[in-house]
């Protein structure tokens, strides 16, 4: 019974690196290229910044091994990485068809959602949004969609097949081939700031915690994520990584 304990314990004081969480030698993640709440990549020299790169440059610190971060153009490629093992971690917001498929960790930030609407419309709430003769566009796949083809039931959804560029989607409202826009908020936030013409509602229609994923039915990998998040929220790092982004509608998982 005492060797049993003594084992358990040796167990759960393993790093994280004794689990294998690597094994190309390279941390390989992940990540939503689209979802600046994610993370940014520079056009010209192709760097990755953001919180996935920060939290990814920690945990392959601490495991004392070199990392490699993949943009990936939507949820389903980032599932697809971790579930071929072409990535080791993915990072995700959380959505309950995704946990069926990879196993996630606890979040690490909050992502508030809202929608973009004419600076002349009559929306004031996102309750206002979901009425008849309303047309929502959201991108397939992407958190905002699964919430509001769920929840809303009045309004008509426009799905989109990719994300599209600011300008076009700013295109689209004006013209009135939207009334509204779902989105995280940090998006949506840029969007005014770079076009007239636009704003964004001020209530948030849906907050979804951002987590990273290891392969399905891997819970000993997830457990220590777990311990290295609680650790990182714990630390300062996280806030740290919001700030540097300047994304809008982000905060701390508690």
């Amino acid at each position: 019974m005492l060797i049993s304990r003594l084992l358990l314990a040796v167990a759960v004081a393993l790093p994280i690196a004794g689990l294998d969480l690597a094994p190309t030698g390279t941390l390989r993640a992940a990540f939503l290229a689209t979802n600046p709440v994610q993370g940014r990549v520079d056009a010209t020299t192709g760097a990755v910044t953001g919180p996935v790169a920060d939290l990814t440059r920690e945990l392959a610190r601490r495991l004392g091994i070199p990392y490699a971060i993949a943009p990936v153009p939507d949820p389903a490629a980032v599932i697809d990485a971790v579930k071929t093992h072409k990535a080791d971690i993915g990072f995700l917001a959380y959505e309950a068809a995704r946990a069926t498929q990879v196993e996630f960790s606890e979040p690490y930030l909050l992502m508030a959602s809202a929608y973009a609407v004419r600076a002349d419309s009559p929306l004031k709430t996102s309750s206002d949004v979901d009425r008849l003769g309303i047309t929502i566009g959201a991108v397939t796949g992407q958190s905002q969609q699964v919430y509001v083809s769920e929840n809303v039931k009045r309004a008509r959804i426009e799905l989109m097949p990719v994300a599209p560029s600011n300008d076009a989607l700013a295109k689209l409202l004006l013209d009135r081939k939207l009334d509204a826009f779902a989105a995280n908020r940090g998006r949506m936030e840029e969007l005014v700031n770079s076009t007239s013409g636009i704003r964004v509602l001020g209530d948030n229609f849906m907050v979804v915690g951002q987590a990273i994923v290891v392969e399905k039915g891997d819970v000993m990998r997830a457990a220590e994520l777990n311990r290295f998040i609680a650790d990182v929220r714990r630390s300062g790092l996280v806030r740290a990584a919001i700030d540097r982004s300047g994304v809008a509608g982000l905060e701390v998982a508690r």
